[in-house]
């Protein structure tokens, strides 16, 4: 078991003991320094080396010192870096390597190069060991290093660093050292790019395979890289460069998605591996030649880039047979179902990346659903699918919506909101795609009211079965996305408008969040606006049956909104439109005794005003308040007002010395605190439906 990680100050401390052990012999140090390399190696395999401590520690391997090699070594293999490894300390290896007394012992040269080896695709800058190609490839005739360096050359051999002298020297070192495995693992590399000078007799035999050197260390060098992505003062990871990661490694160390690699460039071509830099990708855009296995693409982002901005439709069938093939493997029996579960975590990288969700893909997730569970990285699932393409309605939900509520869906609330999470998120993704095309006749923009219409009954439902201030919250995420999508004037003649159900309007009117009507009020605002904009002369859009009807509806809901919000008329159906809120006639009789037996002076109509309103009551008497507050600093109040405010409250307040307010001053005064505190709802929804608060601010 590991010991508890120490601190930075521990692991200053223990490098400070061991570079004063360096420079004494073994028998002139007071203690031994066998504890202090146990402890220094048990911190940096707890929690890795950070740059400045990675630096010393490579000092002390490089430089011959009193320190022995079984303390070197142990350095060596626990020497995991915690950041980007940067270029002075890869050069300070490379100069450690060769002949010479002040050279390392070949043993830790080995393990040097064999960490450089599994450090590679951490490097800060990918081309630094490009620049010392040369001296690199000078040291292959050093028998003790020689399958490291052929190992780290075949990394980073490029198109460019494949010259015939090169060539030359590499087969005649073969044929000296009776075809040694990595020098022909090395010739295989050379002839991708220089299959027609190299010939076949010379690789035939033997080779490396050039296997990562050790698996169990990447694994524990990709646990403590992972606090690299969430350090806020780490640069982003070059997204021009190939990502030299040998695969992705997926459970039990299978390699299931292979790392980018062309074989039989042609020589008017450019490999992508030779890429490095933003600049070099666009100048060789239309030159650069597709890697042997595209399927690479879900895992690298510069393969992501190419494909984006040079598509082949060979290339997407390449990728679309290869994933067939993993599905076919499972449904045979010859893979395990965890095999897709190891493709998600690859496909969602790849799906955040380009923002998109490839018809391929679709059809994996369609295999998909046949064995998962629902459970497993249901998270990742999800958020994978809201990047699937803006299509016919019809066509997605047979295809791969039906499938997914099948298998997400366990009669439990919790799975319901999730659903509802995730049509929210394929929302937002589609409103991007629509907000970024320049011709929206292009797009099928009909599904956008068809998916609004498909979960409304899921919002009817939720209302049901977890009427929560949670889940209307999330009920009003979906409804605020669509609302968007409608307020842009520009897509109003080519989208129809879908409003939510009447019931789910009352029902989330009707609870005691402040947020949730607030918010509610805000959505049928913008509806409203869109609403007037359809039937506006600059649209001049004649309106079908169905708009006609909605149109109806919605104006049913501003009516009984503003009836029991402003009016002081709740539940009334005499006003054109008003449906009293759908509560049945039969229960008004019960209300109005209820509340005239908790308060006589109390009407049913005015109960959901601004002064009587369980979720507004509170904020309308702390506006009071304050006026009174600021009256009293500037002139003497002879009376309060008690609350709650009504019109003829106020003018008997003036009567007994109180503030002089008439009652429409008050009513504007409440919705413009409401706006100052951050519940913009209600005066937005007031000020677009009442005419005289129409006129008000236009004044104003």
């Amino acid at each position: 078991m590991a010991s508890p990680p120490q601190g930075d100050d521990d692991l200053n401390a223990l490098l400070g003991d061991l570079e004063t052990a360096s420079k004494l012999p073994a028998k002139r140090r007071q203690v031994g320094i066998k504890p202090t390399v146990e402890a220094v190696t048990s911190a940096l395999y707890d929690r890795g080396a950070l740059p400045d401590e990675l630096a010393r520690l490579v000092d002390l391997v490089t430089v011959r010192s009193h320190l022995d090699q079984a303390s070197l070594g142990a350095i060596i293999r626990n020497l995991y870096p915690s950041r980007k490894v940067d270029d002075k300390t890869v050069l300070k290896l490379v100069g450690s390597l060769g002949h010479g007394e002040l050279k390392p012992a070949w043993p830790i040269q080995s393990l040097s190069l064999r960490w450089l080896i599994m450090v590679y695709y951490l490097l800060e800058n990918s081309s630094i060991l490009s620049q010392v190609y040369a001296v690199l490839f000078n040291l292959l005739d050093t028998a003790a290093i020689r399958p490291q360096l052929c190992h780290l050359l075949a990394l980073i051999t490029r198109r460019k660093h494949v010259k015939p002298f090169r060539i030359q020297a590499v087969l005649e070192l073969s044929r000296q050292t009776g075809s040694d495995p990595p020098l022909t693992g090395l010739l295989r590399v050379f002839k991708n790019y220089y299959p027609e000078i190299i010939v076949g007799e010379a690789v035939r035999g033997r080779a490396s395979a050039f296997k990562h050197p050790d698996i169990q260390w990447r694994q524990r060098l990709d646990k403590i890289q992972q606090q690299r992505f969430e350090n806020p003062d780490e640069g982003p990871r070059n997204g021009f460069a190939v990502n030299h990661a040998l695969g992705r490694q997926m459970k039990g160390g299978k390699i299931l998605f292979p790392a980018v690699f062309t074989q039989h460039a042609q020589e008017n071509s450019v490999t992508l591996e030779e890429i490095d830099s933003a600049d070099s990708f666009v100048e060789n855009l239309e030159k650069i030649e597709l890697p042997t296995q595209l399927v690479a693409v879900l895992a690298d982002p510069l393969l992501q880039k190419l494909l984006l901005l040079r598509p082949d439709a060979e290339g997407f069938a390449r990728i679309s047979n290869w994933v067939a093939g993993c599905m076919s493997d499972v449904a045979n029996g010859d893979a395990d179902s965890d095999l897709l579960l190891d493709m998600i975590d690859v496909i969602h990288s790849y799906a955040r990346s380009t923002r998109t969700l490839p018809p391929l893909l679709l059809t994996f997730f369609r295999e998909f659903f046949t064995v998962w569970n629902g459970l497993d990285k249901k998270d990742m699932v999800l958020e994978t699918l809201s990047y699937a393409p803006l299509m016919d309605f019809k066509q997605l939900h047979q295809s791969l919506l039906t499938s997914l509520e099948a298998s997400l869906l366990d009669n439990t609330a919790a799975s319901q909101v999730s659903l509802l999470n995730y049509y929210t998120s394929l929302l937002r993704c589609w409103a991007v795609t629509i907000q970024a095309e320049e011709n929206p006749d292009t797009l099928p923009l009909g599904s956008v009211s068809d998916l609004i219409g498909h979960v409304n009954k899921l919002t009817l439902t939720l209302t049901q079965t977890a009427p929560s201030v949670a889940t209307y919250l999330a009920i009003l995420d979906f409804y605020e996305c669509s609302a968007a999508i409608f307020s842009q004037q520009r897509l109003l003649q080519h989208i129809s408008v879908a409003i939510p159900p009447g019931l789910v309007v009352y029902t989330l009117h009707f609870n005691h969040s402040l947020e949730v009507i607030s918010r509610l009020c805000g959505i049928l605002a913008t509806y409203k606006r869109a609403w007037e904009a359809i039937m506006s002369p600059a649209l001049s859009q004649q309106l079908t049956k169905s708009e006609r009807e909605q149109v109806n509806t919605f104006n049913a809901f501003l009516m009984d909104l503003c009836n029991c919000l402003w009016r002081g008329r709740a539940f009334a159906t005499s006003d054109l439109n008003a449906q009293g809120c759908c509560i049945p006639r039969s229960i008004e009789p019960a209300l109005e005794r209820y509340l005239r037996s908790i308060d006589p002076a109390l009407a049913l109509g005015s109960a959901f005003g601004l002064s009587h309103s369980p979720v507004l009551s509170l904020q309308a008497i702390s506006y009071m308040r304050q006026l009174e507050d600021a009256e009293i600093e500037e002139n003497e109040l002879r009376a309060r007002h008690a609350g709650p405010v009504t019109q003829s409250s106020l003018a008997q307040l003036g009567n007994k010395g109180g503030m002089q307010l008439s009652w429409q001053a008050y009513r504007s005064g409440v919705l413009k605190f409401l706006e100052a505190k951050g519940f913009k709802g209600f005066p937005e929804l007031m000020y677009n439906t009442m005419k005289n608060l129409m006129k008000e601010r236009h004044q104003a």
